[in-house]
């Protein structure tokens, strides 16, 4: 028997594009499935429009929470759901016909697996800015479990509205929780944490709208020192004090992540950079040093570069000279 997939979809002032993304969950028949349209405060003509698509779909399951914000609605709407795979939407993107059963026979397939997203485009109402654009290029191009783990402190690798997840997985690690940052980061960092793989299928599986006012623009917790402290969070309990940290990169976006991480009581032995004026000074009270004054099984190397293209060359480098990327080093931009 087919696993009853529930789709969560939180919304709030969604009222000219509500019924689109209802309709496009809804088109997908090779699933069993159920929506749960979570009302989070609307005072527009989005909750009357799902109340009109429920009449006729009994599919749609509509609730109200008042407006008590993403985190809190999405686990009004798990309280309500009644399946074991959860899928996620927002009300203003466009699900992909076949996601879902693509998602589901991916977590068939693979039973370790506990989280599956998908490819994303994004689409606005006029252009998409480069930084997003490159941003949905490098999310499309993690696809296995290995991607996933390896790149989860450069960025989120997840849109958070294109996965599904199994239920298990979610309450593993104590379900969607509000936190100082992006709740979806948040849940994804947790889950690495626990060691539960995640995947996406190879296929796009969501049209992402960008809009003035979303909560990607808009929300203080999405700003990018907030990602930082979520970063520095996580990555110092994966640290942890069995060997010296080195920053690899001693301009403003290794301090800032160095300063982060002490913050979270793991500090930094030392700075590498490749910029002759940089090494043998010293920054946060720790060396610059050369790339070639490290050695493998001496310290644990965090990169954290942020111009364009140096993650590459580094991992280059660093694997030519038999560092494991996971192990010996860890990215972090």
């Amino acid at each position: 028997m087919a696993p009853l997939v529930s789709v969560l979809l939180p919304y709030r002032q969604a009222e000219e594009t509500i019924e689109e993304a209802l309709e496009s969950v809804l088109a997908e028949r090779e699933v069993d499935l159920e929506v749960v349209a979570v009302d989070d405060g609307s005072t527009d003509a989005g909750p009357s429009r799902v109340a009109r698509i429920a009449q006729r779909d009994s599919r749609v399951v509509p609730i109200a929470t008042g407006g008590v914000g993403i985190a809190r609605a999405l686990c009004r709407a798990v309280a309500s759901a009644r399946g074991e795979l959860l899928a996620r939407m927002d009300g203003d993107d466009i699900s992909v016909g076949g996601r879902l059963a693509r998602q589901t026979e991916a977590l068939r397939r693979d039973p370790r697996l506990g989280v599956v997203g998908a490819r994303v485009e994004a689409f606005a109402a006029g252009p998409v800015g480069e930084g997003m654009l490159r941003y949905v290029d490098w999310l499309n191009s993690i696809i296995t479990p290995e991607d996933h783990a390896r790149e989860m402190f450069v960025e989120s690798p997840l849109c958070h509205p294109s996965v599904m997840l199994r239920r298990s997985a979610l309450e593993q690690v104590g379900g969607f929780r509000e936190a100082p940052w992006a709740e979806d980061y948040d849940l994804w960092l947790r889950l690495d944490a626990a060691g539960v793989p995640m995947a996406k299928i190879p296929e796009l599986g969501l049209r992402w709208r960008h809009r003035e006012g979303r909560a990607t623009f808009a929300d203080p917790r999405y700003a990018i020192e907030r990602f930082l402290e979520a970063k520095a969070h996580y990555l110092a309990r994966k640290l942890g004090s069995a060997r010296p940290v080195a920053v690899w990169g001693a301009g403003k976006t290794g301090r800032r992540l160095a300063r982060a991480l002490a913050r979270n009581g793991v500090p930094t032995a030392q700075f590498v950079d490749i910029d002759p004026r940089k090494i043998g000074r010293t920054a946060q009270g720790a060396p610059i040093v050369d790339p070639s004054r490290l050695e493998r099984g001496r310290q644990t190397i965090v990169v954290a570069v942020g111009a364009r293209g140096a993650r590459a060359l580094i991992r280059g480098h660093l694997g030519a000279r038999g560092f494991v990327e996971g192990s010996d080093y860890v990215c972090a931009s």
